[in-house]
């Protein structure tokens, strides 16, 4: 598998990164409980596969069970062959008040010295916020936190989890982060007017929610009736997918792999066929210029609407 330089860093990822949540706790289309998740041998060994054929970049965090735990036992002989991202707790409580100014270094360092722990490793390649809004982003004590733990080299990098293009426009802009997760896929493009200003200032862009939590594939049928409109554009797919030859989860994945400025695309994988599947969409070749103009008019007309913790909330995604 090729790799892409990660922004500044000098991190070389793989076009495919693994998405760590899946393994970790019950996430996606048609897993409610932990009967429906792999066992921990099973999970093992697929990281391993992961490794082994090709995909260096492993994303994972504190907020995703036991993936943590599962990655550490994986890989701490083989600690220095991959590229290791974790996350830290989510900094708001339940009723979305952030720890006072005092307490929220401790908590993001004690965050961080738990995933060491779980990871078995003394150093993480991409240490994340997970979750941010315009006032963590605005937090001096926030950044201070993380500045400081890459100043003593515990991490090579910093790095926030997006959502909004706005909330990606301030990370990109601060020059604190050096590394953006988002949220960017067939359905919504939005993030995609900020890839040319995260080249620019060196920011490394990792594309996550490609297949939209699963909807992007063969599980995107027979939907709520609430989203009658969203099963109705994701057929609008099939003629793109007849003329490329690709399967729909493999046009979605190599729809962001498109973009240049994209270093990496998160794949969430809990089955050995999707592994092979993600092996098979991050081969290398990818949508020609007409493709990729086509596969961009085919946005969805209402992008505010694909608003999935929404669906799941309103339990539209059972």
């Amino acid at each position: 598998m090729k790799k892409r330089t990660l922004g500044n860093t000098n991190l070389l990822v793989s076009e495919i990164a693994f998405g760590g949540v899946e393994i970790g706790m019950p996430y996606g289309l048609g897993v409610s409980s932990e009967s429906d998740m792999l066992p921990e041998s099973a999970a093992i060994r697929l990281l391993h596969a992961t490794l082994d054929r090709g995909i260096n970049f492993i994303d994972t965090a504190r907020m995703y069970g036991n993936s943590e735990q599962l990655i550490g036992k994986a890989f701490k002989d083989r600690r220095s062959d991959i590229v290791l991202s974790t996350k830290c707790v989510h900094l708001r409580d339940k009723n979305g008040g952030l720890p006072c100014a005092s307490a929220i270094g401790n908590v993001i360092e004690r965050s961080f010295t738990d995933s060491l722990t779980m990871l078995q490793t003394h150093y993480v390649d991409i240490f994340m916020l997970h979750q941010v809004d315009q006032s963590i982003l605005g937090n001096d004590d926030v950044a201070n936190a993380f500045i400081r733990l890459k100043q003593e080299g515990k991490i090579r990098a910093t790095g926030a989890s997006t959502y909004s293009v706005e909330d990606t426009k301030r990370a990109i802009e601060s020059g604190i982060w050096d590394v953006i997760q988002l949220p960017f896929n067939l359905m919504d493009q939005r993030q995609g007017e900020l890839f040319g200003e995260a080249h620019r200032k060196g920011v490394g862009i990792v594309v996550r929610s490609v297949l939209l939590k699963g909807l992007l594939s063969s599980r995107g049928k027979n939907l709520h009736p609430a989203l009658i409109n969203v099963e109705k554009h994701i057929e609008s797919y099939n003629e793109l997918v007849n003329e490329t030859g690709f399967s729909l989860p493999s046009l979605a994945t190599k729809f962001a792999l498109s973009f240049p400025e994209v270093s990496s695309v998160l794949v969430g994988i809990d089955k050995m066929e999707y592994l092979q599947q993600a092996l098979d969409a991050g081969n290398g070749v990818y949508l020609t210029d007409t493709q990729l103009e086509c596969a961009r008019r085919l946005s969805y007309p209402d992008p505010g609407f694909l608003n999935l913790p929404y669906w799941d909330k309103m339990n539209w995604l059972k």
